[in-house]
């Protein structure tokens, strides 16, 4: 038995929620083959939602979010993982209905984790996260769908957030001129120094849902937002060009006509980063550990405590995060 920290989520008596940093016990974690320490978390906005009593996230409370951590192995009964072994786990149903990384424990099991890769250090690898993994899948589909470097920029809607940041600097970092897409003229700066060549405006991605087609802008996009954007992305992509879909802060549905894929030839790539294969996990966290590896990791994330974490999770849902949130757990 160990006690240890963790942010809590509650059902109060009025029927709304509540956020505290409690005091658990491992006794209380789910069962799982391993039992992991961790180190470092990250604040994503399904985090946020799951924090603030979305049931359509977590069916039920109490309750600790966080759907990433990286730690070090306490316990195994399995042989693939031993005491000392640093692992990563995102997604599956980590900090959704499971125990999650906003705790300093949590209890797993093993056909979720891998071995941190030796190019990343846990920090390093909680700076990427969900976010990290799935730009890095989307910029793994575009490539198999035929993208390589043109003139033609690449669009990153909802470029602020954590995977539209990580996808910008991922892109430029390959050799990808960037047009990144945001509402928050304020952040020119940081995503300037993130690798984007162009700053666009989010209402200009607005313009023109009526029409079936737009002119020929983009190389290809990763689009974070989806609703009518998304498809104002598809129109307005070169011959033969893709987009890679992640997120949904605009909308689940747009206007949609087949004449951009017809006409064109664009194909619109989905992506999920949370229930694939742990193997494609693997081959995207090699990746990121190796030649897609980003130097300027430090400007996409600021470092915060748990006790920080309530703060932080009401700018995020508020809109008003920019980046990464690195939390520490140790």
């Amino acid at each position: 038995m160990t006690s240890f920290r963790a942010l809590q989520t509650s059902e109060n008596a009025e029927g709304g929620y509540d956020m505290a940093v409690v005091e658990r016990d491992t006794r209380d974690l789910p069962a799982g083959e391993v039992l992991i320490r961790v180190s470092y978390s990250s604040l994503n906005y399904k985090d946020a939602l799951s924090a603030s009593g979305n049931r359509g996230v977590t069916r039920n409370y109490p309750h600790t979010p966080g759907i990433d951590a990286a730690g070090t192995v306490m316990e195994s009964s399995v042989s693939e993982f031993v005491t000392g072994d640093e692992v990563i786990v995102t997604g599956y149903d980590l900090g959704m209905n499971t125990a999650g990384g906003f705790g300093q424990f949590i209890r797993v099991p093993a056909a979720w984790l891998i071995k941190r890769p030796v190019g990343l250090s846990l920090r390093e690898a909680m700076a990427l996260g969900t976010a990290g993994l799935t730009a890095a899948l989307c910029v793994a589909k575009l490539e198999q769908a035929g993208l390589e470097p043109t003139d033609m920029p690449l669009l990153v809607t909802g470029a602020t957030g954590g995977v539209g940041s990580i996808a910008v600097a991922l892109l430029s970092r390959l050799g990808f001129k960037v047009a990144a897409v945001t509402g928050k003229a304020d952040q020119s700066e940081f995503l300037t120094r993130l690798g984007a060549s162009q700053i666009i405006e989010r209402s200009a991605l607005q313009v023109g849902t009526d029409k079936p087609l737009l002119k020929e802008q983009w190389a290809g996009a990763v689009d974070t937002v989806g609703g009518d954007i998304l498809f104002n992305v598809v129109k307005s992509l070169q011959r033969g060009a893709s987009v890679a879909c992640c997120g949904l802060t605009a909308g689940t549905g747009f206007q949609a006509s087949v004449l951009p894929f017809i006409l064109r030839g664009v194909n619109l790539l989905g992506v999920d980063s949370v229930e694939i294969p742990l193997v494609v996990k693997a081959s995207m966290w090699d990746k990121l550990s190796l030649q897609w590896k980003l130097p300027n990791l430090d400007d996409l994330v600021h470092e915060i405590s748990l006790d920080e974490l309530p703060g932080e999770i009401g700018r995020i849902l508020a809109g008003k995060q920019a980046g990464r949130a690195l939390v520490r757990l140790d």
